[in-house]
């Protein structure tokens, strides 16, 4: 065998020695040094060596993590930072736009972050200022690190590339990167077809998902304002068209009508889109159902107490006297009518109220009493009720007409319903909270509240009807009901004048005045008729009626302004006020809401409430809404009540707002002023 020479051998070794180094630096060229740490490393590396005539280049941020480490996408949750980049510096830049692979969840603690772990590449898309031209990068990096302790770390990834020259790249590795890059989800088969927000403890988002194939672990992140967050997402529904149920924190109240931007992840595959949240049905539990349940319930019986009830206390005591031979038997049927026909209203409010929402339009409690119409109705019939107490006349039905009405108790039934009629401006205590979870769920929990809230009013009739010999204890007919006819006619009429105050607010005094004089003719007319027939008397309600519809059609009376302590209602200004130290009261209020007026005047107008409303840096603010305004409506919505009276106060120690009780005191307004203000 033949041997090399010792100085050939020398001279090999020589040359392998310098070719390594040419070697190892032609594999770096297309990368930064590594920033290296005990967490794991970075570097920026490019997908071509030499730029050419190219007039942008991929690039890549690389990293690679030890275990259990990770870095955080561009949302990261409710925690952490992503990876920034700062290319000032640079020569030949004239942008650069980084893009992100689809992330993974991570659970901690009840916190919610996103992000990477091990290995992964942010493909950057840079753009140069000079095609032809060297480029000469400098990356000021800025990111966050994580395990169970957080690291930032800040440094600088050069990277020059030349026009022309030889060397490895990465391209490979960054377009295997750059397909987990989430699409429009054409490729994947993804898609989003709806967002529905819906209240409840906590709210969520409903996310309707579309899959071309079987869903086999679908996650949804969601961008959002800063101020809501979204957590890990419930799968409801089959493999082919899913639910992502995510539980949100936050102002959630403000995402309807505002687009999210939404990542879809179902293993390997992903999308991104955007769609517009809309404002569903609440999410309804048993325990809390139950619990509304009944304070409806307890509403509806203290509604009984309210004023609004007041005028139809004639019904109530006429048809509880006892008659001569009227058999227990009797009695039982009346009060069952009167409650039935109170059930049966509430019935009637909840599938209008439900047919309105599901259309789309405003609905609240009492709101009718802002529509003149309905006002002009309630003058007439309640003007018609009195002359009738007061014997100006008789409408006698037909034998076999009345027998059938006596029979199927239709009297007492429509007493029932006049009752429900009238309650309806009021708001008693815990009827609020019950109506506000109701307008703000579905149709089955508003049919459930709204009946409730009738057997709660009917209860006390329902008692009667099972223990009927409680109303042998009320005085027996004489002469005296007489009498008491002409009392409770007159109760009427003053609950007629009371609703022409309300109409003036409407239509205006010189309107409300024509339409009480009006009235007053009617009843003057309906006397001299009465011994005419009652064809005549008829006639004159008909005349009435016509004369009646014109007159509620009259333009709307200009709101009075605030005046004394109060200030025009101004929600936009609150914020504002509240953070230069300032304490706001609100009171929300109308003309026809007896219980607001009750508040007004045994709480409100009080002295010691005054005196504590107009002291410095208190800011009393009073919202009218006899009429319909949508700016009141939407205030109240905030708070999930969709009827009056309602108040609330704000300040330093409570900027969202604490909401009164609906039935005011002294002590609970001047506590929640204080309370406010942080003492």
């Amino acid at each position: 065998m033949r041997r090399l020479p010792i100085h050939g051998l020398c001279r090999f070794l020589a040359v392998l020695a310098a070719l390594l180094p040419l070697s190892a630096q032609a594999q770096e060229e297309a990368a930064s040094p590594w920033f290296q740490t005990d967490q794991g490393k970075v570097r920026l590396i490019a997908g071509q060596a030499a730029l050419g005539d190219a007039q942008q280049i991929k690039l890549g941020l690389e990293f690679a993590l030890q275990p259990h480490w990770k870095i955080y996408w561009r949302a990261p949750g409710d925690a952490g930072y992503p990876p920034q980049l700062d290319w000032t510096g640079s020569d030949n830049l004239a942008g650069a736009t980084m893009e992100w692979p689809a992330p993974e969840r991570f659970s901690v603690l009840g916190l919610e972050t996103v992000g990477y772990t091990g290995a992964v590449v942010l493909p950057i898309e840079a753009r140069l200022a000079q095609p032809g031209e060297p480029l000469h990068l400098r990356a000021k990096l800025d990111y966050l690190t994580c395990n169970d302790v957080c690291i930032p770390y800040k440094t600088t990834l050069a990277l020059d590339l030349p026009v022309a020259g030889d060397g490895a790249a990465f391209g490979r590795l960054i377009q295997r990167y750059e397909a987990l890059v989430p699409g429009d989800g054409t490729e994947s088969g993804l898609a989003l077809e709806s967002a529905v927000l819906r209240a409840g403890s906590p709210p969520v988002l409903d996310l309707q998902v579309r899959s071309s194939r079987a869903l086999t672990a679908p996650d949804a992140f969601i961008e959002s304002p800063q101020a809501v967050g979204f957590g890990a997402p419930l799968v409801l529904g089959d493999s082919d068209g899913m639910v992502l149920r995510l539980p949100v924190s936050g102002d959630w109240a403000s995402l309807p009508g505002h687009p999210l931007a939404v990542t879809l992840i179902d293993g390997a595959r992903a999308m991104e889109g955007s769609i517009t949240p809309v404002r569903g049905p609440a999410l309804v539990d048993l325990a809390t159902l139950a619990a509304m349940l009944g304070l409806a319930l307890l509403g509806g019986l203290i509604l009984n107490l309210m004023p609004c009830v007041l005028p139809v206390l004639s019904l109530k005591l006429l048809a509880a006297l006892p008659k001569p031979g009227q058999s227990p038997g009797r009695v039982r049927r009346g009060f069952l009518g009167t409650g039935a026909g109170i059930v049966a209203s509430f019935l009637v409010l909840a599938l209008v109220t439900a047919g309105f929402k599901s259309a789309g339009l405003a609905v609240g409690w009492g709101v009718q009493f802002q529509n003149p119409y309905f006002l002009v109705f309630l003058v007439a019939i309640l003007t018609l009720f009195a002359c009738n107490l007061w014997g100006l006349f008789e409408v006698p039905l037909p034998a076999g007409i009345a027998a059938l009405g006596e029979r199927a108790n239709l009297g007492n039934f429509a007493a029932g319903a006049f009752a429900t009629l009238l309650a309806v401006p009021c708001s008693a205590p815990f009827l609020g909270t019950a109506l506000g979870f109701a307008l703000g769920a579905g149709p089955r929990e508003i049919i459930a509240i709204f009946l409730a809230l009738g057997f709660g009013m009917a209860l006390p009739y329902f008692l009667v009807a099972a223990l009927p010999r409680v109303a042998a204890l009320l005085p027996r007919p004489g002469r005296w009901m007489i009498h008491l006819r002409r009392v409770l006619g007159v109760l009427l009429a003053a609950s007629a004048a009371w609703l022409l105050f309300v109409l003036q607010g409407e239509i205006g005094l010189r309107a409300a005045l024509g339409i009480g004089v009006l009235m007053a003719i009617v009843a003057a007319t309906l006397a001299w008729l009465r011994d005419a027939g009652p064809r005549w008397a008829m006639l004159g309600v008909a005349l009435a009626a016509a004369l009646l519809v014109p007159a509620a059609a009259r333009p709307p009376a200009e709101t009075a302004p605030a005046s004394g302590i109060w200030r025009a209602f101004d929600p936009a200004a609150i914020p504002t006020l509240v953070r230069d130290g300032n304490i706001v009261f609100v009171d929300v209020t109308a003309d026809w809401c007896l219980t607001c007026k009750v508040n007004e005047r045994l709480v409100l107008d009080s002295a010691g409430v005054r005196q504590a409303l107009d002291r410095p840096k208190v800011i009393a603010m009073r919202a009218d809404w006899t009429r319909p305004d949508p700016a009141i409506a939407a205030y109240l919505y905030r708070f999930k009540r969709y009827g009056i009276p309602f108040n609330a106060v704000y300040g330093p120690s409570a900027p969202g707002g604490l909401p009164l009780p609906e039935l005011l005191t002294a002590g609970a307004v001047t506590q929640a002023l204080t309370g406010a203000a942080g003492r």
